[in-house]
């Protein structure tokens, strides 16, 4: 491994070596995999290149990497050559010959540089090749031993069933229960356990974070293990490792009752009494009180076993004396139908007279915000679809179809290669080369579930039942499919181990529901629900889509929880390490056939990001050629990342809803993060009732694409691209970076600048093929679709912004995107609709914002001959609709109003075009209402007025204004910006000053702005940047002094709750509960041999301290972003009310044409009410409540703390004389 991670080391300079044979360098992959999900397409994915690398430019790690190339020449030890990746020869013209090499050696740098640079990396690497050679020799010592021990056999160990017990009164119990007594063998027995109170649990209270935190990771690695176990039949394995962790002190404190619980549910499920029996003394031995689901077990057991009445009796006596109601066993624990009534047969037979607990009525949601959603007594006009009945079930059979296969192959919109013989027998050859992966990676699996087994034999929780969740033959076609979709230049190894260990959770829900009989259970249930949404059929009673749904019958069986981040990687890791070691390739890939030396497909390299060292996996170069020459036209996406081809099924809880069969989390929160599944499972069901219908409004729009739009964009991206508009330009296009060889008297200083200028050249190499690839799949995609309808599924982040969950194709992309969707139901234009269109054209050109609606109108019929112009010769005509701001957009509206005007009477014509009614400065309208603040509501549109206000320009009045006075006192910096304070220039600053953006951000967005004009002298970008953010804020102050009050208190609180070690949390206006997920990050090192260990930081769990800056910096503009959420989740529900189809993009509400004015209606009245609320009193009663201590706290220190935070919390900003009332005749709010 010694010499992959020099070679990898030797790559990253290799545009710097003095002399020798040139070589591209290599293009690490990035460490998008280390903080989310990987990509789950075939094709190149699209990179969250962070680029945050300094090390670049620094002289010090080109010294370290030249020192451990020079370590690496001189070391003759084995290891050198245990790992070394041969390279294939690649065929070239014809030959076997034309592999590129890789040199033969690299010189080092320049000569004298200083050996306390790298000093500390010499140590290290020294320090790991000690600690490998001391493993080798344990390894070869335990093999020795195994060797020379002729009773040693590789037999899994014989499974406990029997545990250890520390309470002698307890293992009495034990030693009765093994005698066969033929009269009553369980009663007595049994009531002794009952009886016997939970001998007290000993903690370690003294445990530091770090350490707390691995324990929690290796109980629910435990935990998960033991569910897994009853998922596919290993119960006897489960009860094992249960039995021989109780029987060991150290490992029992592991133990959880939960643990316990799920060992007793398995036991039940099969009515083994016995060895449930068993279980109940370990729980009472390890301190634990039996709970409701330790009783459901008992009692379900015993009602499949038929036990005595007293036993039962019994049992319900001391779940009484516990203080357990037995209703609620029936109630608050979760049980399939099947353990329903194995319970109730149990309880029946005790008490002939117990009735089940009748279902509670539906919870009322009783926010006063949404009393009118949710009122019976108002007329409603509750939109249906376009479709009848028969085609919507046509649709839902085939989407069923496709999540059943948990993959969908497409073809791509690439340009196709002509199929020469070279590219016939490339893909052939493809083809030979997977069969024999399919068999190897079998093999493979085979061979580790069997050493995995033996491991868990020795009473360890190992992956052994995780990969007995899918067959073999399914397992393998994901691991094919992780391979066609690993990127020519690398994937990090944790992106890769976390991808595949989401993949295989994905499959196996979907496969857990189809055995367990709930695909035909949802089939009866998806049909009587497409009463209400088909356009052909009728429902007793409009009701909202959640509401139908639950009157359907019972809920859903409980869902399995997705498992911890720790057994996701551990899984993934070890699956990725199965695709390494299986998958290899012939030496010489001209005759594969006469070639029997075999080299790796895909080979492990270090990487350094920062300070860190990651892992990648990289193909062999071979490989990578091979695939480029086969050009395959298809591409595979998972079933998740693909819109839905039926209507998403109805949200109804946190976690049901969205796709069929495959998982989707309501909220959607950073890998690891439990808190906020935990608040929304907690939270009242009624509360969460808004947010619930809003995604399912939102999901049930149905879609279709735009195909002129999309023929003329695939013309471009067939061809050479257009960057202009948006098209990303083919590698091809794409210029190399500069490479030529150094003489060696180049100094240091120079190195270190053709370095940065290398990497700013690779980095606008990876960002223009990352802008491909994401054009590659949104075009595959619309492509795919293009005579279809289909659906896009929402769900929300922590803080209740709403997002379509498709990632590739949807309506929150760029202008192309956009421009690409179209709503699949239309509506007639009406009188007016095709006014909405004109004026809606030029709002995307840009050309008029200060100008009112009229005179929009009026452009519009101006340039009537442009616009009808764009839409007969987009490409050969004046091409008026390039110079829009939003070109793709403003065309398809040109062809959109074409054909409107063209028809005999345009107020018939069906409109299927979105129209946008955007918020001015949206973050601005929430402060500027929230303190009733004058000045700062008339400049962004609060107030109404003639002519649509601009807040940036008003902005860059004011600066002028502080500029001229201070350069008539000799200013020079100011006196250097006359002319180049403008708009532009403050604009991104103003939009983020509301979302917390710091002088420190401001001023680098500044100097960006003012780099970007080439007038003006670069000598003064820090010091006129440094300058003009101090007048920004300054303007601000004084145009939004309520606003800034506000502001300034949200992060005075935010300060004062996270420096008592809380993270901040609250509550929406419409009832949803939201923490802040920035905690104090800590490194958690998993698993040792192998490939590589895995290091992921933990940073999002409340269990953490928190982050007090991101907590302090973090609260303002996400309190702002839960209120523009709320704003919208109530125009959404009203809207539907009325019957229109509405969608949004944060503060961007989309409608019909002729609806707008309805949504604009709506829009205003719900901003009034929502803001009519004491939302900073109802916000300061919440935080009081929740961090200010009601006891007296003991220290000094402590109180001083809670008496200053109270003190905060209850200054609330006194609001100003604004009367919101006017909001709703404000024409230019939302426009």
């Amino acid at each position: 491994m010694a010499v992959l991670w020099g070679r990898g080391v030797a790559r990253l300079g290799r545009g710097l070596w003095p002399s020798g044979r040139p070589g591209l360098p290599t293009e690490e992959g990035t460490l998008g995999g280390l903080c989310g999900p990987r990509r789950s397409s075939s094709a190149s994915p699209r990179e969250q290149d962070q680029d945050r690398r300094k090390d670049w430019g620094h002289v010090e790690l080109l010294e370290v990497l030249q020192a451990r190339v020079r370590q690496l020449q001189a070391e003759s030890v084995s290891e050198v050559t245990v790992n070394r990746v041969d390279v294939a020869r690649l065929p070239e013209h014809g030959s076997g010959d034309g592999g590129r090499q890789p040199p033969a050696e690299v010189q080092t740098g320049a000569e004298g540089a200083t050996p306390a640079l790298f000093v500390h990396w010499a140590k290290r690497l020294d320090k790991d090749k000690r600690i490998q050679q001391m493993r080798r020799q344990r390894l070869e010592k335990q093999l020795q031993r195994r060797a020379q021990n002729p009773g040693f056999s590789s037999e899994p160990k014989r499974l406990h069933v029997e545990p250890r017990l520390l309470s002698t009164q307890l293992t009495t119990c034990l030693q009765g229960c093994r005698r066969e007594v033929p009269e009553r063998p369980w009663e007595e027995q049994l009531a002794r356990v009952l009886q016997e109170a939970p001998r007290k649990l000993s903690l370690d209270k003294k445990q530091g974070q770090q350490l707390k935190t691995r324990f929690a990771n290796r109980q629910q690695k435990i935990l998960a293990f033991l569910k897994c176990c009853l998922l596919t039949g290993h119960q006897s394995l489960a009860h094992h490792l249960l039995v021989t962790h109780h029987s060991q002190g150290r490992s029992q404190k592991l133990l959880t009752l939960d643990m316990y619980n799920t060992v007793m549910l398995g036991w039940a499920r099969q009515g083994a009494f016995r060895e449930l029996l068993y279980v109940f003394i370990m729980v009472k031995d390890a301190g634990f009180s039996p709970d409701l689901a330790s009783y459901a077990a008992a009692l379900q057991c015993m009602g499949r076993q038929d036990q005595d009445v007293g036993t039962i009796k019994r049992c319900l006596e001391q779940m009484s004396q516990e203080g357990l109601k037995l209703q609620e066993v029936f109630t608050a624990v979760p049980l399939c139908e099947e353990e329903r009534a194995a319970v109730l047969k149990a309880v029946l037979k005790a008490k002939p007279t117990f009735k089940l607990p009748e279902r509670p009525p539906s919870p009322v949601n009783t926010s006063k915000l949404l009393r009118d959603v949710y009122a019976k007594d108002g007329p409603v006009s509750y939109p249906k679809l376009h479709l009848p009945l028969e085609t919507l079930w046509d649709l839902f059979k085939q989407q069923l179809r496709v999540e059943l296969a948990s993959s969908v192959r497409l073809k791509s919109v690439e340009r196709p290669v002509a199929e020469s013989k070279e590219v016939k027998r490339a893909r052939e050859t493809l083809k030979a080369l997977r069969l024999q992966w399919e068999k190897a990676l079998w093999e493979a699996l085979q061979e580790t579930k069997e050493r995995l087994e033996r491991e868990a034999h020795t009473g360890l929780p190992s992956m052994f039942p995780f990969l007995c969740l899918l067959d073999e033959q399914e397992m393998v076609q994901m691991l094919l499919q992780a391979l066609q979709a690993l990127p020519t230049q690398g994937e990090s190894f944790m992106g890769l181990a976390r991808d595949l260990g989401a993949r295989t959770f994905g499959r196996h829900e979907v496969r857990r529901q189809q055995l367990g009989g709930q695909v035909e259970a949802l089939k009866r249930r998806y049909r009587q629900y497409l009463h209400l949404l088909a356009s052909d059929s009728k429902v007793p009673e409009p009701c909202l889509p959640r509401q139908y749904w639950e009157a359907l019958g019972a809920l859903e069986p409980p869902q399995e929880q997705p498992w911890p981040l720790p057994v996701q990687v551990e899984l993934g890791r070890l699956l990725a390490e199965i695709l390494v070691q299986a998958t290899k390739m012939p030496s010489n890939l001209a005759k594969p056939r006469d070639c029997s030396r075999l080299v790796p497909l895909l080979y492990h390299v270090y990487s350094f990001r920062n300070v860190y060292q990651i892992g990648f996996l990289k193909p062999h170069p071979a490989y990578v050629q091979l695939l480029a020459t086969a050009a395959e036209p298809t591409l595979t996406f998972e079933a998740v990342d693909v819109p839905m081809l039926c209507p998403p099924l109805p949200w109804t809880s946190p976690h049901s809803g969205a796709f069929l069969l495959s998982p989707t989390k309501l909220m959607r929160a950073v890998d690891g993060t439990m808190h906020h599944q935990r608040l929304l499972e907690n939270c009242p069901p009624a509360a969460l009732h808004g947010a619930l219908d809003t995604l399912t409004q939102l999901g049930n729009c149905a879609w279709r694409v735009n195909g002129r739009v999309l023929d003329l964009v695939l013309e471009l991206f067939q061809d050479k691209g257009c960057p202009k508009l948006g098209v990303p330009a083919p590698p091809s296009e794409v210029a190399p970076p500069h490479e030529a060889p150094l003489p060696s008297s180049t100094g240091l200083v120079c190195k270190a600048e053709l370095r940065r200028e290398l990497a700013r050249s690779l980095k606008e190499a990876r960002e223009m093929h990352s802008l491909r690839a994401d054009a590659l799949y949104r075009l595959s995609l619309a492509e795919h679709l293009r005579d279809c309808v289909f659906w896009l599924p929402h769900n929300m982040d922590f803080r209740g912004r709403t997002y379509p969950c498709p990632p590739h194709f949807n309506h929150l992309g760029n202008d192309l995107a956009r421009a690409l969707l179209e709503f699949a139901q239309g509506r007639p234009l009406g009188p007016h609709g095709l006014d909405w269109l004109k004026i809606h054209v030029v709002n995307l050109t840009g050309l008029k914002k200060r100008e009112p609606l009229q005179v929009r109108r009026a452009f519009a019929e101006e340039v009537m001959s442009d616009i009808l112009d764009s839409a007969d010769n987009p490409m050969t005509g004046r091409k008026w609709w390039m110079g829009s701001e939003e070109p793709w957009q403003t065309l398809a509206c040109c062809m959109e109003i074409a054909k409107a005007v063209r028809t005999s009477d345009p107020a018939t014509y069906v409109s299927h075009f979105p129209v946008h009614q955007d918020g001015s400065c949206n973050g601005l309208q929430h402060y500027a209402a929230l303190g009733r603040d004058s000045v700062g509501a008339a400049s962004v549109n609060l107030e109404p007025s003639d002519v649509p206000q601009d807040v940036y320009s008003d902005v860059a009045a004011q600066v002028e204004v502080f500029r001229r006075q201070d350069a008539r006192r000799g200013s020079r910096v100011a006196q250097v910006l006359e002319g180049f304070v403008t708009r532009k220039v403050v604009k991104q600053t103003v939009m983020t000053v509301v979302y917390g953006v710091t002088r420190f951000g401001g001023r680098l967005q500044i100097e960006k702005r003012l780099r970007e004009l080439s007038d003006f002298p670069q000598e003064f970008l820090w010091e006129a940047s440094q300058y003009l953010v101090r007048q920004v804020f300054r303007s601000l102050q004084e145009m939004f002094s309520g606003s800034r009050a506000i502001q300034h208190w949200l992060t005075e609180s935010a300060r004062l709750i996270s420096h008592m070690g809380s993270a901040v949390e609250w509550v929406t206006p419409l009832g949803i509960p939201i923490i802040q997920p920035y905690h104090q990050e800590i490194k958690i090192k998993q698993g040792g041999g192998g490939l590589q260990s895995i290091s992921y930081s933990i940073n999002a769990d409340s269990s953490l301290k928190p982050n007090k800056l991101k907590q302090r910096n973090g609260f303002p503009p996400n309190f702002i972003h839960s209120l523009d959420s709320t704003h919208m989740m109530l125009t959404a529900l009203h809207c539907y009310r009325e019957g229109l189809t509405f969608v949004s993009v944060h503060d961007c509400f989309w409608t019909h044409a002729a609806d707008v004015p309805i949504m604009n209606q709506v829009c205003r009245e719900q901003f009034v009410r929502l803001h009519s609320q004491p939302i900073l009193q109802d916000l300061s009663s919440f935080l009081v409540s929740r961090f200010c201590s009601s006891s007296r706290p003991q220290k000094l220190s402590q109180r001083l703390e809670d008496s200053k935070l109270r003190e905060t919390l209850l200054a609330v900003p006194k609001p100003g004389a604004f009367d919101l009332e006017r909001v709703k005749r404000s024409t230019f709010f939302f426009s």
